[in-house]
């Protein structure tokens, strides 16, 4: 190779729901240069949401892959497994996919796959966070980034985000808080890993190296 020549970015594979958020911080991200890498593709199992027309604005190639279409979890799981792999992944990225994997679907991709979930994991598996936060009466809620494990929000988390729950929060403003911080801190978990920096290794995070024997503290202001 000569010294013009540039290798190609590492490539992400972007697996949305719904509005796509998550996905505009990787797009803003990549253009101002803060992540080096490449979104080969943004697929959704959900016609006509918001996530799509932000990738094609982007000129990334957006598709939907419906699992109403498919009899089994399996067979979407199957479909969705031969297109990501299409696009030749590094990184398979998970911003609001709403759907449980099969077990097979996660080895498939295992210690390349990462998701983002509202709450300070292990509390607050599943849905709905921002209300069962506000039914518990907790003073603290924030985010996890972790790794895709075959267990339900369950894989070893990297990196979190806290945020304060205020006596006047309801659902809408707390939520709103803890976006901005999944903004910041999952294009900053996907920089980790396509640097080489970040690797799961026998279900265990390694960061530049060494073990995690705790997840990284983003500190919000």
């Amino acid at each position: 190779m000569s010294t013009n020549e540039k290798t190609a970015p590492p490539t992400l594979v972007v697996l949305i729901s719904g509005n796509g958020g998550n996905l505009q911080a990787l797009i803003d991200a990549i253009r101002a240069e803060r992540l080096p890498a490449r979104i080969a593709a943004v697929i959704s199992n959900r016609t006509g949401v918001y996530g799509l027309q932000r990738a094609t604005d982007a000129g990334i190639h957006a598709e939907t892959l419906s699992h109403t279409a498919f009899d089994s979890r399996e067979a979407f799981d199957h479909a969705l497994q031969q297109r990501v792999d299409s696009f030749q992944p590094d990184l398979v990225v998970l911003a609001g996919f709403m759907r449980i994997f099969t077990a097979d679907f996660v080895r498939h991709f295992a210690g390349r796959m990462l998701n983002i979930h509202p709450s300070l994991l292990p509390l607050y598996k599943g849905v709905h966070t921002h209300r069962r936060v506000l039914e518990d009466g907790a003073n603290e809620h924030g985010v996890s980034v972790h790794f895709v494990t075959p267990e339900l929000d369950g894989g070893p988390v990297i990196m979190q985000a806290k945020v304060p729950v205020l006596p006047s929060d309801t659902e809408e403003t707390l939520a709103q808080r803890v976006h901005v911080q999944e903004h910041i801190i999952y294009p900053r978990v996907v920089k980790w890993f396509v640097e080489g920096r970040l690797k799961l290794e026998n279900d265990q995070v390694m960061l530049d190296g060494n073990a995690l024997t705790r997840p990284v503290q983003h500190l919000s202001e």
